[in-house]
């Protein structure tokens, strides 16, 4: 698929990266409140080997594993045009446009819109004008996507970082259903995301997405192919209809769908080339570790934030030896949670409208700001934003001194 520069003219320019604001400084803890006390938390001594510079391929790749995420990465980077597929509604020209925070794979501040209709708890998604995702670009003023006034919902989401999220694939199905059969802790009880993956039709569990609702990176990429770019494929071969109208397409869609086609060549699509570069993307580097990170780690567990954000969980047998039986530490346990009013509204897949997935931690200092939508700013705040299933541990934090929770945000931000 060709770049077409005069397209550049109707789009918003490149994402730029942005830090947390800091915090204010800490002020020293008084007799009055009870210090936490710290406990022990040993990591596996078998943690995934990362790289110190973010971006970077997993480490321990073959020769022919690292061309598959050289190649990957440039048709990441690869701009679509419509001659190529693109439209006739879309978000972006291309998956860096919304990943590049950090480097190309990071998470991104610009938002998507997801709207609908909830009446007595019941989600209706619209489907009948096109819901539940809008699609703010066009390749021709003549067509265009409104948010229909039969919605009386709308929510916003910032793109997700996809730094190792090859490991992430590579976790046991069986693991995470073991995880969610545990009874609850704290008033906290996650639930698998079962779903039907797209791409074989069996029954997995999703791991991807704000509501976990795609279980392998090739339908994760295939489904951002299609929804983001506008471009079908084999998996994704229906053309998205601009507010679910049809008539349209015979206009503006003038590429024969799928318009990703497989090379005869390598057996691939534009869609595995993207998996590729996911699937060997590595994790996000740690960060220097002080007294106050230490100090925080055992805060973290204290508090019961770790119910949640589950420190480590482990890959099972792989043939990529990059993937094969690591510990990754994610900080999440990939499952759904009822996150009350933090929820966005959505009912997506297998997730309920107040149902989100535990977004993992690591790499929290390069993807700020924080939460779906981005209202966070700081790490407070994002803490503070938590409810729900999450209301627990978000008290416990306001009950800390200044000091423990400046070395818990000191710990986050080595993750």
């Amino acid at each position: 698929m060709k770049t077409n520069l005069l397209l550049q003219l109707c789009f918003t320019a490149l994402l730029a990266s942005q830090s947390s604001a800091a915090p204010d400084r800490p002020e020293p803890p008084t007799h009055q409140r009870q210090a936490v006390r710290p406990r022990a938390n040993p990591m596996p001594a078998n943690l995934v080997p990362v790289p110190s510079q973010l971006g970077a391929p997993l480490t321990g790749l073959t020769p022919e594993q690292a061309a598959d995420f050289r190649a990957g990465m440039a048709e990441f980077e690869n701009v679509e045009s419509p001659d190529g597929g693109l439209g006739p509604v879309f978000n972006n020209v291309s998956c860096v446009h919304c990943h590049a925070d950090g480097a190309t794979g990071g998470g991104g501040v610009v938002t998507v819109t997801r709207y609908g209709r909830l009446e007595k708890g019941v989600f209706n998604p619209l489907t009948e004008f096109g819901g539940t995702l809008l699609h703010q670009n066009t390749i021709n003023l003549g067509v265009r996507e409104d948010i229909p006034p039969e919605a009386n919902l709308i929510a916003h989401r910032q793109s997700t970082p996809l730094f190792g999220l090859g490991l992430i694939e590579a976790i046991p199905d069986a693991d995470l259903q073991r995880a969610a059969a545990q009874p609850p802790r704290d008033g906290v009880k996650g639930r698998a995301a079962v779903i039907q993956e797209v791409a074989t039709g069996q029954m997995r569990v999703g791991r991807f997405g704000w509501k976990a609702q795609q279980a392998t990176l090739l339908g994760f990429a295939g489904d951002a192919y299609l929804n983001e770019m506008g471009v079908t494929s084999r998996l994704f071969p229906t053309e998205t209809a601009p507010n679910g109208d049809t008539a349209p397409l015979a206009i503006y869609d003038t590429v024969a769908d799928p318009e990703d086609q497989v090379d005869p060549e390598t057996g691939k699509g534009d869609i595995d080339l993207a998996a590729d570069f996911m699937r060997f993307l590595a994790p996000p580097p740690p960060g220097p570790q002080t007294p106050g990170s230490t100090a925080g780690r055992a805060i973290f567990q204290q508090i019961n934030c770790a119910h949640c954000h589950t420190p480590v969980l482990n890959t099972g047998a792989n043939a990529i030896e990059a993937l094969n039986k690591k510990s990754v530490p994610l900080y999440s346990d990939l499952l759904l949670h009822d996150m009350g009013p933090l929820g966005d509204g959505i009912a997506q897949s297998a997730a309920a409208p107040k149902e989100m997935r535990t977004s993992p931690l690591w790499g929290l200092r390069f993807s700020a700001p924080y939460l779906h939508d981005g209202r966070a700013a700081t790490i407070d705040e994002a803490i503070r934003a938590h409810d729900g299933q999450g209301q627990a541990s978000r008290d416990r934090y306001l009950k800390l001194s200044p000091t423990q929770r400046q070395q818990l945000a000191d710990f986050l931000r080595t993750l």
